[in-house]
């Protein structure tokens, strides 16, 4: 069975680097004028979380130009890239056990993330991703477009049946656009009602295997 995993917040906790270089970034922004200073709670930062660059900063300053959006964009990139190479990036707990687990059980493990390329390649090197997966999905290479709309990409060079696991509402929309099932990580960064639609709900990195056997249990 092929299982398609998002990456932040799923299987990576990026709040750990993400939230200072966001913080970072939207300072110098304040000091060049662009925005009026505020604090930002930690929720409010990583509900931003899942969603591709281009379509966080639409969401988050629709008023900033494109040239600004693409250097403070940059920025963020950049200081994550620092935070990562000095150790600070971390996978959940459990998360290596659980994947290698699933290869070693004959499943496809395929990555399709909202990220650029850039991030992607550097967390493959560092997390010795290749151990256990065989297609990465950046969506930076894709113009940025929906990850429902990469999808059939992906099928067309691994075809076979499919599971989705994610924790955002954007990796249930693979699910409910292509008619296959979908596992929701409750221990990621969306809410509940992004959930609603999965066929089955993990609380923690172990309960994703248990939901993805359960699934295959039924298909089989």
């Amino acid at each position: 069975m092929n299982l398609l995993f998002d990456y932040d917040g799923t299987l990576h906790d990026c709040a750990r680097i993400y939230i200072p270089a966001f913080r970072e970034v939207y300072r110098r922004m304040t000091e060049a004028g662009l925005t009026p200073y505020r604090e930002w709670k930690d929720t409010e930062i990583i509900k931003w979380l899942g969603y591709s660059p281009r379509d966080m900063w639409n969401a988050f300053l629709p008023s900033l130009s494109d040239r600004a959006k693409e250097t403070y964009s940059e920025a963020i990139g950049t200081f994550m890239e620092e935070q990562t190479a000095s150790g600070k990036a971390h996978l959940y707990p459990g998360a290596e056990v659980m994947l290698e687990e699933l290869k070693k059980e004959g499943h496809a493990l395929l990555l399709l993330s909202n990220c650029k390329t850039a991030y992607l390649e550097q967390h493959r090197k560092i997390f010795q991703l290749d151990r256990y997966f065989t297609g990465y999905y950046p969506a930076e290479a894709y113009g940025y477009q929906k990850k429902w709309k990469i999808f059939p990409l992906i099928k067309k060079k691994h075809p076979g049946a499919y599971v989705v696991i994610g924790d955002r509402f954007q990796d249930m929309e693979i699910g409910a656009r292509w008619g296959i099932p979908a596992i929701g990580c409750t221990y990621g960064y969306g809410k509940q009602e992004e959930l609603r639609k999965a066929n089955g709900i993990a609380g923690s990195i172990e309960e994703v295997k248990q939901q993805i056997d359960r699934i295959g249990d039924r298909a089989g």
